[in-house]
């Protein structure tokens, strides 16, 4: 048994010694530019950009296959060096904030309670949903999970409530959401519409308390015509939006809500 072993052990000691040999041979010359450019990066590897992590990234950026646009995290100061490394032109990038598209949760009807895996894409993909309403939240939190900045927290009412202090708009949590009711919003714009329904009004109001109806009185208020329905739902055109809040103060259903008073109305609901 010792000779076998010897053996083995030799023929493991000459396989490394001609791996190590072949790897310090032919390894790539690594591109200082790559460096350059990771040190610069927040090197938080949340994977937002769509790589596995900031040294990954630096390498797309460094062969020209990603602008650094595409980081949600980087500071202004650090982009505007990147791309001078990099010999492009520094644009002005237009700041995103993720909101949640729903106002139900406890408002909503439930079909049945389930407790078994807490996910809900797990309760998508088996049920669809648990709620009368097929366009709600669910509720059980993927989003909170995924948020790279901790910017996310389930509030009393059952439903995500963002941070828009923290909140990076990297996207992660639109992503995740099985019932595509988180959005990406230019910063800058803060009213909304937390409904996702595309129901009729007698079905939404028997899934849901605070669903929209689609009455239309929102469209009709609005000075910038920046409202229409669409699907039985309000839709707001950012571009055309001011900020007046004429349709939050109109809406029947109190579903139109300003940014920068959600999270007290969501505690209060």
């Amino acid at each position: 048994m010792l000779i076998p072993a010897i053996i083995l052990g030799g023929m493991g000691i000459i396989f490394g010694a001609f791996l190590t040999y072949f790897s310090i041979k032919f390894k790539a010359e690594e591109n200082p530019l790559v460096q350059h450019i990771y040190e610069l990066l927040p090197n938080a590897n949340c994977g937002a950009c769509g790589f596995a992590g900031c040294s990954t990234f630096a390498e797309a950026l460094a062969e020209g296959k990603v602008e650094p646009y595409k980081c949600a995290m980087i500071s202004d100061e650090n982009l505007q060096k990147i791309c001078s490394l990099l010999g492009i032109k520094t644009g002005e990038r237009e700041k995103y904030v993720a909101r949640v598209m729903c106002y139900g949760g406890n408002n909503a009807k439930r079909r049945f309670d389930y407790k078994t895996i807490q996910a809900c894409n797990a309760v998508n993909a088996i049920f669809n949903t648990t709620l009368e309403c097929s366009y709600g939240c669910i509720g059980m939190g993927d989003c909170v999970k995924v948020c790279p900045v901790n910017a996310i927290s389930m509030n009393e009412n059952n439903l995500p409530v963002i941070d828009e202090e923290i909140c990076i708009g990297c996207g992660k949590c639109v992503g995740v959401c099985p019932k595509n009711i988180i959005k990406l919003v230019p910063i800058g714009k803060n009213i909304y519409i937390a409904c996702s329904s595309n129901d009729r009004g007698p079905v939404v109001v028997n899934a849901c308390k605070t669903g929209c109806i689609g009455c239309g009185k929102c469209v009709k208020v609005c000075p910038q015509q920046a409202i229409t329905l669409q699907n039985n739902l309000a839709v707001i055109d950012y571009e055309k939006c001011d900020n007046c809040g004429r349709c939050v103060e109109e809406c029947p259903r109190k579903i139109i809500f300003n940014a920068s008073l959600r999270e007290k109305q969501m505690i209060l609901a």
